[in-house]
């Protein structure tokens, strides 16, 4: 790279090596030179990317809320909302500041995790959605996949069980409310007409043959000649009659690169090197093979090349793919709300290991920022952030006393002595006092602004 950066400082672009060969060599060919260094150019890896870059072109990114968009995009990887699938959540987001949602979730390989964003926003506004894998040992998150600039929905498939988060950011002064709903669902049909995973009796890995091995497969139990369809748009790979399986057929999903075994069959109703489409019939449930002393079922298999046999029950097994409905008033979203005179209990998140709630005091100023289920996503004057009941807490439009300021004082934006000041209240102004934390008052001035006053 060293003869590139001298080729800049060039006339006419050619590289310093290439100056000092001889006229001759270079006219004959002997050596090839590039007459031009020129930066290679730019190509994002997906739309966030390219709009960060766009900032960064625009020198955007250098302005205080440029940065604080590009800070929030990090930060809130950080920081996600831990949750368990499914789930749905609607947020708001102010347009004047900078924003971005993350949720963090475990998922089964085999299962396909569908991403869908309802958006009621500016028009014309980008939603940026974009998905991280964690890894384990020092927490790192690892682009998986994008939703295009013009997109709402990301749909994925992960090969085992891993964590992830997904971020969701809308562009710069673009606001409104969004609905995020987050569902896991099996990859692959049910391969037994009419069946589900109650009919699944036999599990991966149980012992065979006296513990000499194990089962590769599940047994899907059903009446015979109970109809055996494809699970995906996959090829015919091989029809075959053997010892163990009796009749079987193996087909190839090329898209998720997994050879699928179906044994016992009764009847094999295809033939070998065609395509099937998903649901399409290739047999019957039977008894055939070693299976002849059992009750008719499918034994199917999953393997994948450089693994071998996985287990295939969460490719198939149903789940409960909706969310509970939200029952929490979406209207006060963006808005300042308190909890009441009875003790309220904030949980850090909501999801499969919620944590334990943390009691709030009275009349205590909260942004409600999200509504899931009857619960709100808030956060605290001092930053922290968790789920209350939303029965909980009370609007702030009624005063809880009213006061005249008795000498000047500054209401500011965060109940900190080093805040910002916001307005100043000359003596005797009136103000309403609407929440309390710690020492500050959170205060409705006479001219209809919020903001924090040190208390008397």
């Amino acid at each position: 790279m060293k003869h590139r950066a001298n080729a800049a400082r060039r006339p006419g672009g050619r590289s310093a090596r290439c100056a000092r060969l001889p006229l001759l060599l270079l006219l004959l060919g002997g050596v090839r030179c590039r007459q031009e260094i020129v930066p290679d150019s730019y190509r994002p890896t997906h739309a966030h990317d390219a709009y960060s870059h766009s900032l960064r072109q625009a020198a955007l990114a250098d302005t205080a809320l440029g940065r604080d968009w590009m800070s929030a995009a990090q930060d809130v990887l950080r920081n996600p909302v831990n949750v368990q699938l499914p789930f749905s959540e609607v947020f708001y987001v102010n347009p004047s500041a900078a924003f971005a949602a993350a949720y963090r979730f475990s998922v089964r390989g085999g299962q396909r995790i569908e991403v869908q964003v309802e958006v009621q926003a500016s028009p014309g506004g980008r939603l940026f959605i974009d998905l991280f894998r964690v890894t384990e040992g020092p927490e790192q998150w690892l682009p998986v996949a994008s939703a295009g600039a013009a997109e709402t929905r990301l749909e994925f498939e992960p090969r085992r069980d891993h964590t992830y988060v997904v971020r969701l950011q809308p562009e710069l002064l673009r606001g409104g409310q969004y609905k995020v709903t987050l569902r896991n669902v099996p990859a692959l049909a049910f391969p037994v007409k009419g069946g589900n995973s109650r009919a699944i009796w036999s599990g991966f890995g149980e012992p065979r043959d006296g513990g000499r091995r194990k089962h590769h497969g599940i047994d899907i139990f059903a009446p015979r000649h109970t109809p055996v369809v494809a699970p995906s748009r996959a090829y015919v790979r091989r029809i075959a009659d053997t010892a163990a399986g009796g009749r079987v057929v193996w087909l190839y999903d090329p898209k998720r690169s997994l050879h699928l075994y179906f044994a016992h069959l009764q009847t094999q109703d295809i033939r070998s090197n065609i395509w099937v489409d998903t649901g399409q019939r290739i047999g019957t449930v039977g008894n055939s093979g070693n299976a002849r002393t059992t009750r008719p079922h499918l034994h199917f298999g999953i393997y994948s090349r450089g693994t071998g046999p996985v287990d295939p029950h969460y490719y198939v097994a149903e789940t409960r793919t909706e969310p509970a409905p939200i029952s929490a008033d979406t209207e006060v979203l963006g808005r300042w709300m308190r909890s009441g005179t009875e003790p309220v209990s904030i949980r850090a998140s909501w999801g499969a290991t919620p944590g334990e709630p943390l009691s709030l005091g009275r009349h205590l100023p909260l942004m409600v920022l999200a509504a899931t289920r009857n619960l709100y996503r808030v956060r605290l004057p001092d930053g922290g952030s968790g789920y209350v009941p939303a029965r909980s807490l009370e609007t702030t439009d009624g005063a809880l006393r009213r006061e005249r300021a008795s000498a000047s004082a500054t209401v500011k934006d965060a109940p900190a002595r080093d805040a910002a000041a916001m307005q100043l209240l000359g003596v005797g102004e009136e103000y309403s006092v609407i929440g309390r934390f710690g020492e500050h008052w959170f205060v409705r001035t006479s001219r209809g602004s919020t903001g924090w006053l040190l208390a008397y």
